[in-house]
């Protein structure tokens, strides 16, 4: 298994677990990303370029692996709680779940766990609220839908 390594923005260790797409750095958060998609933007990405041929260095190379990789997201522990794409498109096809991200409460709870460092006690904790029980309910109801149990057949 492979450790996440620093974040390349903030430098805390063991924390990098997403990649640009542009151009592979690691970070570990929302607010880390947004630093460095601004120092990655691509005007500042086309200055550094120039800026690199005109010292006679080659161009920076592009991820071999395209902009983002099950590796860039994902550790091998995770791998067997990926959930499919075509299932995931789901749930930005559902009218409920579109429906439940309305509530502005539900919107703050998400925000709050998407900004946390410690992601799983917080899970844990808003797990007693009824309105991100039902979010969930809700996700899980979309991507592994209920089999039909003691149905007899017709």
């Amino acid at each position: 298994m492979r450790a996440p390594g620093p974040c390349a923005e903030c430098g805390e260790r063991g924390a990098a677990r997403y990649r640009c797409p542009r151009c592979g750095t690691a970070y570990c958060s929302v607010p880390c990303c947004r630093t460095h998609r601004e120092r990655c933007s691509p005007d500042s990405q086309r200055e550094r370029e120039r800026d690199r041929e005109a010292a006679g260095q080659s161009p920076s190379p592009i991820p071999a692996h395209g902009p983002w990789s099950l590796e860039d997201i994902l550790s091998e522990e995770d791998e067997q709680d990926r959930v499919p794409l075509h299932k995931l498109k789901l749930l930005g096809e559902s009218e409920e779940l579109r429906d439940l991200l309305l509530n502005p409460h539900l919107r703050q709870l998400l925000l709050t766990i998407d900004q946390a460092q410690d992601k799983s006690s917080l899970m844990r904790k808003f797990m007693q609220e009824p309105l991100f029980v039902e979010f969930a309910d809700c996700c899980l109801g979309i991507v592994e839908p209920p089999e039909k149990e003691n149905i007899l057949p017709e």
